[in-house]
């Protein structure tokens, strides 16, 4: 038991300051420890993913990856129509113009796919436009693939075209064209994806340009003629 002469040999308390002190001490310990250890973190994720780039570009140097080569190689005309409208005079005039033609086709593409490379590729869906005069008739899709190396592939798209009115002017040519000359001229358009897989890892996308001119003869419902560009080079 302290007496009073005890008591009074103690050492004074520490003041409030003391203990706000140790409690910002702490604080700021614990702080800086955790941004190192997340900045450690960081570096560390940075180097694997310089190091995982680094590898893919040391690989894709060494099979040395070139364009994939896509190619309409066949057209074939299942069906087509062309249905008049109501015809109009001016001035008079005997010989009538159309005011408007619906026009319904049915053609089916046959691409041939050839991968020229060691390693094989990953295909994105592919879409084609079929157009007259720059007017869109229709579209058609193809799935994503996957292409072995040094491998050919078909590829088959058909695009249907049901009743698309065409408006005077181009109704006129549309008649004149498949009445009297018997040839229907259309451009093919499209854009297909692709990208080298090397080791489960794909390669930044390469896109080849698929751009032809075709020729259909209504009257034989087939076609005569066809010239394709892929990326601006003639086929």
């Amino acid at each position: 038991m302290m007496t009073r002469s005890d008591e009074d040999h103690l050492p004074p308390p520490p003041p409030p300051s003391y203990y706000h002190h140790r409690y910002y001490s702490s604080s700021s310990s614990s702080s800086a420890s955790l941004k190192g250890c997340c900045c450690c973190l960081f570096l560390l994720f940075s180097f694997l993913a310089l190091l995982a780039i680094a590898v893919v570009l040391v690989i894709l140097l060494a099979v040395k990856p070139k364009k994939p080569q896509f190619d309409l190689q066949q057209v074939g005309v299942q069906y087509m129509g062309i249905n008049p409208g109501p015809s109009t005079t001016a001035d008079s005039a005997v010989i009538a113009t159309p005011a408007s033609a619906e026009l319904s086709l049915n053609i089916r593409m046959l691409f041939t796919a050839v991968n020229p490379n060691k390693v094989g590729i990953r295909y994105g869906e592919s879409r084609f436009t079929v157009m007259y005069k720059g007017i869109p008739l229709g579209r058609a899709s193809v799935p994503g693939f996957y292409q072995d190396a040094h491998s050919q592939r078909q590829v088959i798209a058909t695009i249907a075209v049901d009743r698309v009115s065409l408006m005077q002017a181009d109704a006129a040519d549309l008649i004149r064209d498949a009445s009297l000359n018997d040839r229907v001229e259309l451009r093919v358009l499209g854009d297909v994806g692709a990208k080298i897989r090397v080791m489960s890892v794909d390669s930044p996308g390469v896109e080849v340009s698929v751009d032809c001119a075709i020729v259909i003869s209504p009257s034989k419902q087939s076609l005569t003629y066809k010239q394709c560009g892929f990326d601006g080079l003639s086929v």
